[in-house]
């Protein structure tokens, strides 16, 4: 890998290519590592570098900047953070908000917690909606025709969430309707996720018919329809018109505004955020869900009464100072899972 020379020279480049946004050159370069090297040495060490893919050199300037694999290095592997004071970064959170955050009203804690996220870090903010589980207070299936069942479940809240279904088999509306007596009789009252762990451990008693159509119509589906709040709010999509990266590229812009009013792509990227814990880092793109070679997305998990139960994050330029969006996304994280655990 790279030797301390490089290390100390990929470092200094990428801090001040995030601090001034111009390409860096080998005087810069010089100036700012403090180490005491002549400029053929590090016009040397930068071809090396770039060689390796980690700098690149744009057509029009001689200097350097990092690539998303020289931004990957960076990030883990030369970052140093200093820890912010929790109660200083709260009060800067409580001053963007118009009103204080109030745990008996979530949906704004969550549109404020975004909004907050977004005014600190000048790009957009992005937080998950907790899902909620769907409880199931009545399920009736009907025939529609030879394979084809309409399932309707009802909500102890009176909801209703119609759900077509494929079967192996042709099944009778008397049939249908002893599974559904017996899915009522036996399961109502259980949350979605609770009925199918159920399902799971005793499909092997039920008779074949009734377990297939049970297991199928419990079947969890596409983002939205399982009868879970899984949404997105995001703030300060606008924020990005004014970032030097990007701001003229209205091709990008575009799709990176489809992206942000759809909400599918952002819903996955936060998904598997969830699953880890801590900040994560998705640089360029990595990601594969929001492929943009320009864009960088940190996010952290967020938890109440010690559950995750959604993800946030920051999203903006690969030229953004990552300490601070860390910082802020670790600790927004926090705040939010406690404001929302308070009774």
């Amino acid at each position: 890998m790279l030797d301390d020379r490089a290390r100390s020279l990929l470092k200094t480049l990428v801090e001040r290519y995030i601090a001034d946004g111009t390409p860096v050159g080998s005087r810069t370069l010089s100036r700012a590592s403090g180490l005491d090297l002549s400029p053929a040495t590090i016009r040397n060490v930068m071809a090396d570098l770039e060689e390796l893919g980690l700098i690149a050199s744009p057509h029009t300037s001689a200097g350097r900047v990092p690539t998303a694999r020289g931004y990957r290095m960076f990030v883990d592997t030369m970052l140093t953070s200093r820890p912010l004071d929790p109660e200083r970064v709260s009060r800067e959170l409580m001053g963007v908000a118009d009103q204080p955050l109030h745990p008996d009203q979530p949906q704004r804690v969550i549109a404020q917690a975004a909004q907050m996220l977004s005014s600190l870090s000048s790009f957009v903010g992005v937080v998950s909606v907790p899902r909620r589980a769907s409880m199931l207070r009545h399920i009736e299936f009907l025939r529609l025709g030879e394979r084809r069942v309409l399932v309707i479940m009802v909500s102890p809240e009176g909801d209703v969430q119609n759900r077509l279904i494929f079967t192996q088999r042709d099944h009778s509306q008397g049939e249908l309707a002893e599974a559904h007596n017996f899915l009522n009789a036996h399961y109502a009252g259980l949350s979605l996720e609770e009925l199918r762990e159920r399902l799971r451990q005793e499909v092997n008693s039920l008779r074949g018919e009734i377990a297939e159509l049970m297991q199928a119509a419990v079947a969890p589906g596409p983002p939205g329809t399982d009868g879970e709040s899984e949404q997105v709010v995001v703030s300060g999509e606008r924020n990005l018109l004014g970032v030097q990266d990007f701001g003229h590229d209205m091709g990008s812009l575009r799709r990176l505004f489809d992206v942000f009013e759809k909400k599918t792509a952002l819903m996955r990227l936060l998904e598997v955020s969830s699953h880890a814990e801590g900040v994560r880092i998705f640089i360029g793109g990595e990601s594969k869900v929001v492929p943009f070679d320009e864009l960088s997305v940190v996010t952290s998990p967020y938890e109440v009464d010690g559950h995750i139960v959604g993800t946030l994050g920051v999203i903006g330029p690969t030229r953004m100072p990552y300490e601070r969006m860390i910082q802020l996304v670790d600790i927004t994280a926090r705040l939010l899972g406690n404001a929302l655990s308070q009774k």
